[in-house]
């Protein structure tokens, strides 16, 4: 088994930004999780899954379009969950979409909460610290056209790390998965304890 996740990457220089403070609020998950927008939460599947998610990721990319995201302000989910994120201002409807299609087919799960497309700038931290975040961080904005999502894995190090790209609306260079000889492919299981962030969809 393996733990894996599907995310926009948010490109540079806001990867990097919104990284640093994260960093900065004292997060000890700032290292370890690149900052992204996610569409498939942590999610446990069998090894001899991956040729047939990768090809299902490569049709949903392929079916979609890229888009202009921006992101504005800061906003949170508490009381439910202590997560402090930068909102995503334009591109909410292309991301739901994208999300749909990725948990289908292969990767087909249900959420635990409805699925809210964000970035996590602050998780788990004291209360003054997150209502420092919220505040630090609400004038932000930046737009940039998203071309990509990626597909991620949990390392033992409990780092997130890509693993491959997926172009919208057309493949990028490099193999394409076989197909299963036979059988028919393993389902993918629910989320771990693992430390994407602080929810389902976060």
């Amino acid at each position: 088994m393996r733990t894996i996740g599907v995310a926009v990457a948010i490109p540079e220089p806001y990867g990097g930004e919104l990284q640093r403070w994260r960093a900065a609020f004292g997060d000890p998950l700032a290292d370890a999780i690149p900052t992204h927008v996610t569409l498939l939460p942590p999610t446990q599947v069998d090894d001899d899954a991956m040729a047939a998610i990768e090809r299902h990721l490569l049709a949903v990319a392929e079916s979609a379009q890229p888009f202009t995201m921006r992101l504005r302000g800061t906003a949170t989910f508490r009381p439910v969950s202590p997560v402090v994120f930068v909102a995503v201002a334009e591109g909410i409807s292309s991301c739901e979409l994208l999300a749909e299609g990725v948990r289908s087919g292969a990767l087909r799960r249900d959420l635990a909460f409805p699925y809210h497309p964000h970035v996590t700038i602050a998780h788990d931290l004291p209360d003054h610290v997150l209502d420092k975040a919220y505040e630090a961080l609400d004038s932000y904005t930046c737009a940039f056209t998203v071309q990509t999502f990626s597909l991620f894995e949990h390392g033992a190090d409990l780092v997130w790390r890509p693993q491959r790209d997926f172009a919208l609306g057309g493949p990028l260079p490099g193999p394409v998965p076989p197909e299963e000889p036979t059988g028919v492919p393993g389902e993918a299981g629910e989320s771990g304890n693992t430390p994407w962030a602080g929810r389902p969809g976060a």
